[in-house]
């Protein structure tokens, strides 16, 4: 059995602002499902929903701030967290990294520092728990120093440092390293230095043990200039203790269980399938009909998620047999100009601005092909989800989305493996010849009904994954 602390700034439910927080969440719960002792860590925020009794575990000093550590449970599970708990950094409510106008807080790098020299604590069994980890997973920025902390200590538990997103990097001006009190030998250019700037990203990828990123594809695309911002040369030095581990989806995204949708399914009654489509056309007010095709998009309305390219080719596509469902917020130019659209083709397109849970496992169940143009995903989820519903994913062949969804193609039909439709260039009119194609296997029934049997058989559980890391935090030993 390993002990395992796992280092976040968010886990859902008790605080999300994106992927992380599920993952956060999921991954201890796996592990621990595995035998394995785990403990997370992360900030008591003020706006934590905490379903679960707190108790004070310790109160100590660190530097010139009091600190509580509190003890809760993650909700459902019997995986303990402990919250840190230092009020004027973490009292505030609302978002745990920007303020209500979307800036960054002036004092993010104290913030996280403290949190990540709390970690220290703990992973040096110096704060009476009378618990020392084998491991100490870390994940993304905000516990970047974390392993180059640790690093400086007597006898330390070896780290692992996961990269959700290498596009937030907690950059950082260099008189801030003096404030941090961080001490110089970190500061090189072989460390926490970056142009001048502290990197507190570049901390857990210099210094951790082994650096993991969430697919595979992503972990070779953070190697080139073009994903690696920066710090792609680190990247490739780093490269033998460099992995891609794919995310796992949640047991709740299962249409056999799913008590949100209209009709639970299994692919062994994909007419229930159809049934939800109805009721989800139904739902929205568009013309009820089972042969239509109807494309589906949960997403960030950013550029980001190809947004544009979905935008760029809608005129056109709207001309074709098919309706459209969107759900999500994001940039007000691209909401404005869906609005515009929506307005025009009441018949044919739904846009809900915002996110509606209920809705989206209703999307998920009820369309038969899901949207994800994105620019770059180092993993993503609802392409997963989508091949649970049997719904067939399009998506551009980037990070997560190139290793989670097989293309159909003459070969993979024939070999039975085909789970949905890649496209690969950074434009419209390869979006579009993507739908074109999937319309085209749409209007073949019995391949149609193979390629969705093909998607909910493959196996997107987190077991998988957390045996995953069980395995590489035991070639660490």
């Amino acid at each position: 059995m390993k002990k395992i602390l796992f280092v976040t700034s968010e886990a859902h439910p008790l605080i999300k602002t994106g992927g992380l927080a599920d993952v956060s969440s999921s991954l201890p719960k796996a592990l621990s499902t595995l035998g394995q002792d785990v403990r997370l860590v992360l900030p008591n925020y003020g706006s934590l929903k905490l379903d679960n009794e707190v108790h004070l575990h310790s109160t100590f000093s660190l530097g010139s701030h009091t600190v509580k550590l509190l003890e809760t449970k993650l909700p459902d599970s019997t995986v303990p967290v402990l919250l840190v708990d230092c009020p004027e950094y973490f009292a505030m409510a609302g978002n745990p990294y920007v303020d209500a106008f979307g800036h960054s807080y002036p004092n993010n790098a104290e913030r996280f520092a403290l949190f990540c020299r709390v970690a220290i604590e703990i992973a040096m069994n110096r704060v009476e728990l009378d618990w020392k980890p084998d491991v100490v997973h870390c994940n993304d920025w905000q516990t970047g120093l974390v392993p180059a902390l640790l690093s400086l200590e007597y006898q330390c538990p070896p780290t692992v440092f996961t990269i959700h997103n290498m596009a937030y990097q907690g950059l950082f001006s260099g008189i801030t390293a003096a404030a941090l009190q961080l001490p110089s030998q970190l500061l090189s250019q072989d460390g926490l230095e970056f142009h001048g700037m502290i990197s507190f990203i570049k901390g857990g990828i210099a210094y951790a043990d082994k650096i993991t990123t969430v697919s595979p594809t992503y972990a070779q695309e953070i190697q080139t200039p073009e994903f690696g911002y920066g710090l792609e040369g680190l990247l490739i030095y780093r490269n033998d203790d460099l992995v891609g581990i794919i995310n796992g989806i949640d047991a709740e995204w299962n249409p056999e269980i799913d008590h949100l949708i209209a009709h639970t399914y299994s692919s062994y009654s994909l007419e229930n399938k159809v049934k939800n489509k109805i009721a989800l056309q139904t739902h929205l007010n568009l013309p009820k009909d089972e042969n239509v095709l109807v494309l589906g998009l949960i997403s960030r309305l950013v550029e980001q998620k190809g947004i544009d390219l979905l935008l760029d080719c809608l005129q056109e596509l709207l001309t074709l047999p098919v309706q459209i469902v969107i759900l999500g917020s994001g940039d007000k130019g691209f909401e404005h100009r869906l609005q515009q659209f929506a307005a025009a083709y009441t018949h044919k397109m739904s846009l809900t601005l915002g996110y509606n849970e209920s809705l989206a496992h209703s999307i998920e169940a009820g369309v038969d092909v899901f949207l994800m143009p994105s620019r770059f995903e180092p993993c993503g989820l609802n392409q997963m989800y989508s091949q649970r519903y049997g719904t067939l994913p399009i998506v551009r062949k980037t990070g997560g989305l190139a290793d989670t969804v097989i293309d159909t193609l003459p070969e993979s039909i024939v070999e039975g493996t085909a789970t949905g439709f890649i496209f690969n260039d950074e434009h419209a009119g390869a979006l579009l010849e993507a739908i074109k194609r999937a319309m085209l296997v749409h209007n073949i029934p019995q391949v149609w009904q193979q390629l969705q049997t093909n998607a909910m058989h493959g196996d997107f559980s987190w077991k998988n994954s957390a045996e995953q890391y069980l395995a590489l935090y035991e070639s660490i030993e």
